[in-house]
């Protein structure tokens, strides 16, 4: 037996799909089903041709030598994920989209987002998918058998109410590729610490909007620490940049220890 939600939702309700779970007892449609919402939630509502598929990790899934867990694995460690997410996207937009599809939920802070970035570059990208999957977040909520879902829309212990709102720049409606998208939607609000505006999704996909975006400018303020006649003294740095070229320049700051104190749009 598998739960499963209704095929197509609008709106806040398009976020609100419960858990689809692998039991003991599933039959053949069951599994194919768990197969499916794998691929819909870890590709991000994916467009798949049948020569794309996984099917050495679908069998193993299917005689019960993997779990769930073990095939969003081979999933998002697949050449499909690599190339839709890692090799063509922005750094920031892989990350946060890892966060969408392995946890269901959007990047709750600049910290966490630093960390995996970091994890990227310095112990590579099977270290980085293993980070959330091997989770003790991953397992509290999904387990072994249960497929990655948005747990964002109901209240978690210890987040904050922002966490709620940033899941909605993740995603805008069911008719949106995750891969068609290749900048980050939330460095101005993760770094920056503040709020997101709710847009509720479309049933016709992602906003116009967000191609304009990325040619506002933002002016993001930086501290840092330095060492002038062996006196230690703190320094504001202002950085002004475009939308499109906010993630390498907040890169660059994170290299070079520096504290993002704010970003704000200035045009």
């Amino acid at each position: 037996m598998v739960s499963t939600a209704p095929a197509v939702k609008f709106g806040i309700d398009a976020l609100a799909d419960g858990p689809v779970e692998l039991w003991p007892t599933s039959n053949a449609d069951d599994k194919q089903a768990v197969i499916r919402a794998v691929y819909r939630q870890v590709l991000g509502n994916p467009h798949m041709m049948e020569s794309e598929r996984l099917t050495n990790a679908e069998s193993q899934l299917c005689d019960g030598s993997y779990t769930v867990r073990e095939f969003v694995r081979a999933v998002a460690k697949s050449d499909m994920y690599r190339d839709r997410f890692f090799s063509t996207s922005a750094p920031y937009r892989f990350v946060e989209l890892n966060f969408k599809h392995l946890f269901g939920r959007a990047p709750l802070s600049q910290a966490e987002l630093s960390e995996h970035i970091c994890r990227c570059i310095e112990e590579g990208y099977d270290a980085e998918i293993d980070s959330y999957i091997d989770s003790e977040e991953y397992a509290t909520h999904f387990g072994e058998n249960i497929v990655p879902y948005n747990i964002a829309t109901s209240s978690q212990t210890g987040w904050k109410q922002v966490s709620y709102n940033r899941i909605f720049s993740l995603f805008r409606g069911p008719a949106e590729a995750d891969y068609a998208t290749k900048s980050a939607q939330l460095v101005a609000e993760v770094a920056g610490n503040s709020t997101s505006k709710i847009v509720p999704p479309l049933s016709g996909g992602r906003l116009v909007g967000y191609q304009d975006a990325t040619e506002k400018m933002f002016k993001i303020v930086v501290t840092g620490a330095k060492f002038d006649c062996k006196r230690r003294r703190r320094s504001t740095t202002e950085y002004v940049v475009s939308g499109s070229k906010m993630t390498p320049q907040i890169q660059r700051i994170n290299r070079s220890s520096g504290t993002i104190v704010s970003i704000t749009e200035i045009n």
